[in-house]
């Protein structure tokens, strides 16, 4: 199965990092978290919304973006509402990174001007600042998945009570 990293730099709300969590977990991508964390690895509502996978989980911990980018050689790809390709438009290769910024204040501007065409967004409505970072990695987690045709996840589920024909 080809590889895919997800990224939070620095995110603030365990809620949407239990999400993420779980969407890691059911899709077999790596989890990357960078410090400074809004809370507690150990947050009771970080661990409800992650609910029983925890222990699916291959989730790495580093001091700040420095030690990220020390450990770490990419692909990048930036999530961004500043980003000037669409997430539909690019093309994520085995190893790829999709690095997501906080809530409250998305990624270092920095980083984004001087990585210009890795910088991608989702299309919204003008004048709307940007989706949940939950839901953002759930579409770029499985944008990436679709252009690797879902390698070696199952794509039909069962009934618990009937079978199909």
């Amino acid at each position: 199965m080809p590889v895919l990293n997800i990224v939070l730099v620095e995110p603030q709300i365990p809620e949407n990092t239990g999400n993420i969590a779980r969407t890691c977990a059911v899709t077999g991508a790596r989890l990357h978290l960078v410090r400074p964390l809004g809370f507690e690895v150990t947050d009771k509502h970080l661990k409800r919304a992650g609910l029983d996978y925890w222990h699916l989980l291959d989730i790495t911990y580093y001091d700040n973006l420095d030690d990220f980018f020390a450990k770490n050689s990419g692909p990048f790809f930036y999530f961004t509402s500043k980003g000037r390709h669409r997430h539909t438009d690019v093309s994520y290769p085995d190893g790829s990174y999709l690095v997501f910024g906080r809530e409250d204040a998305g990624l270092p501007e920095r980083l984004l001007f001087e990585n210009p065409d890795h910088c991608v967004r989702m299309p919204m409505r003008k004048g709307v600042r940007c989706l949940n970072l939950s839901n953002s990695v759930a579409i770029g987690v499985y944008e990436a998945l679709r252009q690797w045709d879902f390698a070696d996840l199952e794509s039909q589920g069962q009934l618990t009570k009937y079978e199909w024909k």
